[in-house]
């Protein structure tokens, strides 16, 4: 056998490999005896199945033989090989004793990193002021409230119901009059069910959590939503909020653990601090893929991966597709292959013990906390065992907290070596700086 890589430029390549009859033939043979072993039939004769068999060990041979090439050689390469479909049909299987294969390969070669204080981080820590407290608080009252269905719309209602846009798709829609603009809420009130309200979208609200809600949309959808609309209301809502008592903080919060308004804003705060600082870490860690995107020079084989989605996606991707999602896959591929390099630069392993502790601190979290581990005893053991397994025995909830685990590791080596700059935001500012994050 014969094999070498045809290296087209820095990023594309050919793999090619011939065969001569001595390198499929024992093999080939090899299979015949154990088919005519098997196959008690009278009149039975090798070239019956010959040919198939033939095929089989060819294929089977070419496909090892262009993995081994790959990891023997150090190959850093993106997707799988795409045969040479065109010189594969040519081979004449009954007749041809040495045969050529050819497999396009998009490569990438060794690349640097800057990872030193030099790398400069911006972490952004909303602030917890009284006013946040206050609107989650008037939130949770409004959760835990009385509800009625007035007849009609007031200021204090909420409006459910299918909204239409220009193009005539029709939507459900919730729209709370309290977080419409001020000079935009006297269309919404006064309204009975069944009738209807036009409303420019861009004027009824600025927070793109009220407009995603006014037309069924994500929310990185909602914040560009321009437009004209009619909402046909069918129901109307009200919601008495909820008093101030100990039946409402123990709703809130559980049995007990809040016994008045001070513990219960003490309570409030510290939930929206630990929650605020979730959202943090999250924005923290897209800013970081962010800056190692932009500032890590790669050439990628973009070429070969736009055949390559295209030939393994069984006509699902098109050019139109690949013209709106390429980059966004683009980045997430070079993100992917500098996490990996610095995972191997600074060695930095997940051992299975450390997921199987990962896997116990979730199901004891799901069962109330630390304490169902003594009550389950040496059977917490098996049950994550089990859990890691999943429900096909494939070890899939077993890689996704591997690869968590992984991440996070990767994530605290690069925040110990660059410099991180913290400040501080309000809720709107983040969320406006989040957005301009999203993926």
């Amino acid at each position: 056998m014969d094999i070498t890589l045809d290296k087209q430029s820095t990023t594309d390549g050919l793999i090619k490999i011939k065969l001569t009859e001595s390198d499929y033939q024992p093999k080939v043979e090899e299979k015949v005896k154990e088919y005519s072993r098997k196959a008690n039939i009278k009149g039975f004769r090798a070239g019956m199945f010959g040919k198939s068999i033939l095929v089989e060990e060819v294929n089977h041979l070419i496909s090892h033989s262009v993995s081994d090439y790959i990891k023997d050689n150090h190959l850093r390469i993106l997707g799988d090989p795409l045969p040479n479909q065109e010189k594969a049909r040519t081979i004449d299987w009954d007749t041809q004793k040495s045969f050529e294969f050819e497999f396009q390969v998009g490569m990438v070669e060794d690349f640097q990193y800057e990872l030193s204080p030099k790398v400069k981080l911006k972490s952004h820590s909303i602030e917890v002021n009284d006013a946040v407290i206050q609107e989650t608080l008037a939130d949770m009252r409004q959760r835990f409230g009385q509800v009625t269905y007035p007849e009609v719309s007031g200021e204090n209602d909420n409006l459910f119901g299918e909204v239409t846009g220009s193009d005539g798709e029709k939507k459900s829609s919730y729209i709370p009059i309290a977080k419409v603009e001020n000079n935009e809420q006297k269309k919404f009130l006064g309204l009975k069910k069944e009738e209807e309200v036009e409303f420019e979208i861009e004027k009824i609200s600025t927070h793109s959590e009220v407009v995603a809600r006014a037309l069924n949309l994500p929310e990185s959808e909602a914040k560009n939503a321009k437009g004209k609309y009619t909402l046909k209301i069918s129901t109307i809502s009200h919601v008495e909020p909820a008093e101030l008592n100990q039946d409402f903080f123990d709703k809130v919060f559980g049995n007990g653990v809040v016994k008045s308004e001070e513990e219960l804003l003490n309570k409030i705060k510290e939930t929206i601090t630990e929650n605020y600082k979730r959202e943090t870490e999250h924005l923290l860690d897209h800013e970081i893929q962010h800056f190692f995107v932009d500032h890590t020079k790669i050439n990628m084989p973009d070429a070969f991966l736009k055949s390559w989605l295209k030939a393994t996606s069984d006509g699902k991707v098109t050019d139109e597709i690949l013209e709106k999602e390429f980059n966004d896959y683009r980045n997430t591929l070079k993100w992917d292959l500098i996490k990996n390099k610095i995972a191997d630069d600074l060695k930095i392993t997940v051992e299975p013990e450390e997921v199987k502790g990962k896997a116990k601190l979730l199901i004891a979290e799901q069962f109330g906390g630390p304490a169902i581990a003594e009550q389950l005893g040496d059977k917490f053991d098996a049950i994550a065992d089990n859990y890691l397994a999943g429900q096909d025995g494939k070890g899939q909830n077993f890689m996704r907290l591997y690869n968590q685990l992984r991440q996070e590791k990767i994530m605290k080596a690069i925040l110990e070596k660059a410099t991180v700059t913290e400040k501080k935001v309000s809720l709107d500012e983040f969320r406006n700086i989040a957005a301009e994050h999203q993926h």
